[in-house]
Order: structure tokens, then C-alpha cells, then sequence
């Protein structure tokens, strides 16, 4: 996943300096001719493009475009990369109970090594600390729950990034207003306030940076807290099926193989219930 990260951030940074290079190239020819004859019409007022808009905005847009780009870049990556099936691998956890439950613990370990995983690599590391003569299943719960924090903090990292720049986003574009402000108020000091034109460019700068800021910061900020709570879903699931291994192991020692077909996902009684229910059924 780290390759395709750094391949979207490439693809990504190559847009935005193709972008720039546009924008400067389209600022160089629109200066208009010397000897063009004037006109005697009412001055039309025209829309302006997406590369007008970027340079009215002035250099915090430089910035703000990288945030931009970083952005979408964390965004699409998460969608990629933050799957639970990728992370909770079903068929793999099946296998691990199947080896737990016969009391194969070297079995379920090289089977962890060989499909690695987030959730096998955290139930290897489990059950690596089980001495199969006599073991502690609070040590082996106590290294799973370690492993994950490991395995998990990661992944964690990049959804932050987004956290990041949707506080950073909007204050750049603050910083960007009051810079033009600050400009224009320039402008009427040293001009007087018959400089219209000045005017407008400074004032532009002030709501165009603003705009952008919001822009970026918004959709950062919702998707920072969509992947947050799928990622919680993520880390809960993951808890659960650290619970049903060391229950498995922990029924197979006290009365041997299990049915496992029998073992439901979502156990309605308590563990009491349920340990006290299978040793009226062995006795």
C-alpha cells in the first residue's frame, strides 16, 4: 500500500506543477495588444476562468493547491487501502481457530507467518508467547491486545494527515484575507479610494483564498471523520475475533476439540452460561 501511496502522490504533484505551468503560460498571452483599436461599446463583463481565479488569489494558493492535491491523494488511498475484509481476512481467521481448537498452536503460528495480514499478524504474535505444555491465556490475550495497538497505529496515521489539512486549509485561506485586506487598505492609503481597480484585486485575493480554504477543508474534514468510524468498526471487529481465539483455546483445553459448527459469531449467553452449558453436555 505504501507504493500505491507513493505512486498517487507522484501522479497527484504531476497535476498540480502541469496545472501551475498552465496557468503561468495562459497569464503570459493574455496581455493584450499595444495598438488594439478602442472600442466605443459598454464594457461587458466577463466570467473568469479557473486560472483567473487562481492567480487573483495571489501566492497562498500555491499552498492551498498542495493541500488540495495531498487531499484527494489521502482520500483515494483510504478507499483503497482501509477495507475490513482486507484487514479482518475471514478465511484466514478461520483457518487460526481450526489449528487453535485441535490445540495446534505452532500450526496456527506458521500459518500467521505464512498469510500475513493486520489480524493474522496480531493473533501470531499471540500465540507466539503460548508454551503448548502450559499456557497463560491472560499472556496470550495481553500480546494480541499489544500487536494490535502495533499493527493498527499505521494505518491511523494517514487518516489523521486529513485531520490536518482540514484545519490547516481553512486558516491558510484566513491568512490569505488578511493578507489582501491588509493590501488593499495599502492601496487606499497610498491612492486614495479612486483606485477601483487595485481595490478589486486585493479584495479578490481576501474571498478568493477564503473560498478555497473552505473548499478543501470541508470534504477533508468529512472524510476524516467517515474513515475514522469505519476504521473504529475496523479495530472493534478485531477485538471480537482476538475474543473468540482465546475463547476457543480456552474450551479445548478444559474439554478438548470443539464443534465449531456449533460456535455462532454472536454468542447469546454469557461465558458463564456457555462454559457451564458444555460441561453439562461432556459430563
Amino acid at each position: 500500500m505504501k507504493k500505491i501511496f507513493a505512486v498517487l502522490s507522484l501522479a497527484a504533484l504531476s497535476t498540480f506543477a502541469f496545472a501551475a505551468i498552465s496557468n503561468a503560460q495562459e497569464s503570459s498571452t493574455d496581455v493584450p495588444a499595444a495598438d488594439a483599436p478602442a472600442k466605443d461599446k459598454a464594457p461587458e463583463i466577463q466570467s473568469k476562468s479557473l486560472g483567473d481565479l487562481w492567480r487573483a488569489g495571489g501566492i497562498t494558493m500555491y499552498p492551498l493547491g498542495l493541500f488540495a492535491v495531498f487531499g484527494t491523494t489521502l482520500i483515494i488511498y483510504n478507499f483503497i487501502a482501509i477495507r475490513k475484509k482486507k484487514f479482518l481476512n475471514p478465511e484466514g481467521v478461520k483457518s487460526v481457530i481450526e489449528f487453535v481448537n485441535q490445540m495446534n498452536i505452532q500450526g496456527a503460528i506458521d500459518y500467521c507467518e505464512k498469510h500475513p495480514s493486520p489480524i493474522t499478524n496480531i493473533l501470531g504474535g499471540g500465540l507466539s508467547r503460548a508454551d503448548e505444555k502450559s499456557i497463560d491465556l491472560d499472556d496470550v490475550t495481553n500480546a494480541m491486545e499489544e500487536s494490535s495497538v502495533e499493527e493498527f497505529a499505521n494505518p491511523y496515521v494517514l487518516i489523521n494527515y486529513l485531520s490536518v489539512i482540514a484545519s490547516l486549509a481553512p486558516m491558510l485561506g484566513l491568512y490569505g484575507t488578511v493578507s489582501g485586506m491588509v493590501k488593499a487598505f495599502n492601496t487606499i492609503a497610498a491612492e486614495g479610494a479612486g483606485s477601483a481597480s487595485k481595490l478589486a484585486d486585493n479584495i479578490s485575493e481576501a474571498l478568493i483564498t477564503t473560498a478555497a480554504g473552505m473548499i478543501i477543508g470541508i470534504p477533508a474534514m468529512f472524510f476524516f471523520f467517515f474513515f475514522k468510524n469505519k476504521y473504529g468498526a475496523i479495530i472493534s471487529g478485531s477485538s471480537r475475533i482476538i475474543g473468540d481465539v482465546i475463547y476457543t483455546m480456552k474450551m479445548s483445553m478444559k474439554y478438548g476439540p470443539q464443534d465449531l459448527s456449533a460456535i455462532e459469531a454472536d454468542v447469546s449467553g454469557t461465558p458463564a452460561d456457555v462454559v457451564e452449558a458444555a460441561d453439562k453436555e461432556n459430563k
